[in-house]
């Protein structure tokens, strides 16, 4: 019992750090978990999925923010196994930013297989 603690605590110890990092990471949505960030943009739901959809005020609010706080994010969001399943086409949702008339939207970047305009 005593050998198998001396193996078992060092390896708790590194999965513990490891958790409390994974856990602090920012990522392309920085603290914010990718789902919540989604769920932030379901005013865009309509306009992501059909072109001829008018983009809300509120979708257009809520884009812009995402865009000064976390520009990948979107990309993220727009590319996630979430979006799909919400019925979200990325070829159209790539325009919203440019249909919301936000001047600082990253322009010419590509998200996935998706250019911004």
């Amino acid at each position: 019992m005593a050998s198998q603690l001396k193996v078992t605590a060092p390896f708790v110890s590194l999965f513990l750090v490891y958790l409390v990092g994974w856990a602090n990471a920012a990522g392309e949505c920085g603290r914010t978990p990718i789902n919540a960030a989604a769920a932030s943009l379901s005013p865009c739901l309509g306009a992501a999925s059909n072109v001829r959809a008018k983009v809300s005020t509120a979708c257009c609010t809520k884009v812009n923010a995402l865009i000064k706080s976390a520009p990948r994010c979107l990309c993220t969001i727009l590319l996630s196994p979430l979006a799909k399943k919400a019925g979200i086409k990325p070829a159209i949702a790539i325009t919203v930013p440019k249909r919301c008339n936000i001047k600082s939207r990253p322009a010419g970047k590509k998200c996935g297989r998706y250019t911004v305009p």
